[in-house]
């Protein structure tokens, strides 16, 4: 047999979120924190028109793309790396800083493709317990050793929806010294309402060791074409831009996206029904009795222990698919008005 990486024997694949059908044929598919609303006309006349041209390469540098992405944050363009998802781009970071005997640190849990991603890279994960299902930015920095190339700080924090807010981390990245490269991870800061939770690229311009990682899949609705980005000073971005795979960014993502950035105000419409949704939904699962965190995000988080996979199953038996974390808790996407009430109502019957 041919030999491969020994990690491979030991670690576990990332699990997408699945969709399940009750017995009558429903089926809700809040396990993906996907956006509820598809694309608006205009991006999808972009995509028609786009397609005419898949018989060729795509802009390898996105270089269009990348000057949209420049003009909407006013920010350099030597300052932005691409990649098929934010996801992806967070693996081209752990490739850049990747080195046997290097540490990353980050919460736990958080985003659960970190561990996959830092196995691949050959890197250790130095991996920080949340408190009160919040980032401890303390243990976090206490953690920092001469090894550590890279801390991930996910906020708003997938899957609890907890976001860490500015004098807090601010004072993180204080202590945190130059030689380490602080990534924001904002896939979900559209989503965010809380006045005192930072827009990362505050931080990013006058720390040469920040990086904010954004993603078109969320908010913008563009899940299934993949474009994620990061915005770091030139050295951070330059780096990233070398371990991006030929062409990662395909054509179609490329004006589909560009399309979205046009549209943005359209778009944040969209979001602001799912935010309203969203505290409709925490509201009612309080009112229930549950314990739900405050979420900056597009999900809600139940801690259900050793309960989690129970609850999972009852969702499924009316066709509602959540995304559950065994022994800990379930991440419950807000979909449709129609698909939160059939959540809503399994968990009003479920014991608390």
């Amino acid at each position: 047999m041919p030999r491969f990486r020994q990690i491979l024997d030991t670690m576990a694949p990332y699990k997408p979120g699945k969709a399940v059908a009750a017995p009558d044929g429903r089926s809700y598919k809040l396990s993906s924190n996907e956006s509820p609303y598809g694309p608006l006309p205009s991006v999808i006349e972009a995509i028609a028109e786009g397609a005419r041209q898949i018989h060729r390469y795509p802009d390898a540098g996105a270089i269009k793309l990348t000057e949209a992405i420049a003009e909407r944050f006013d920010v350099p363009f030597g300052h932005i790396a691409l990649g098929a998802g934010s996801v992806t781009v967070a693996q081209q970071l752990f490739e850049t800083v990747g080195e046997p005997g290097v540490e990353v640190v980050y919460a736990w849990r958080s985003f659960e493709a970190y561990p996959l991603l830092a196995d691949l890279a050959g890197v250790k994960s130095v991996l920080v317990p949340l408190v009160e299902e919040k980032h401890d930015l303390d243990a976090m920095a206490e953690a920092i050793t001469d090894d550590t190339r890279m801390v991930f700080v996910c906020n708003p924090n997938n899957p609890t929806g907890t976001a860490v807010r500015r004098r807090e981390l601010e004072a993180f990245l204080d202590r945190v010294p130059e030689r380490v490269l602080v990534v924001l991870d904002e896939a979900y800061h559209e989503y965010v309402r809380d006045a005192d939770v930072p827009d990362g690229l505050t931080f990013y311009r006058d720390r040469p060791n920040v990086g904010v990682l954004r993603t078109f899949s969320k908010a913008y609705g563009l899940a299934g074409l993949r474009v994620g980005y990061l915005i770091a000073q030139e050295p951070v971005a330059a780096a990233v831009r070398k371990t991006i795979i030929p062409f990662a960014v395909n054509h179609l993502a490329q004006v589909a996206a560009i399309a979205s950035l046009k549209a943005e105000d359209e778009l944040l419409e969209r979001v602001e029904r799912v935010v309203k949704e969203r505290t409709r939904v925490r509201e009612a699962l309080i009112a229930q009795g549950w314990t739900i965190p405050p979420t900056e995000a597009n999900f809600v988080w139940l801690r259900l222990g050793e309960r989690t996979l129970d609850f999972a199953a009852a969702c499924a038996e009316q066709g509602v698919a959540v995304r559950p974390f065994a022994g800990e808790g379930a991440r419950v996407s807000i979909g449709s008005p129609e698909a939160n009430d059939a959540f809503l109502s399994v968990a009003k019957a479920f014991p608390r």
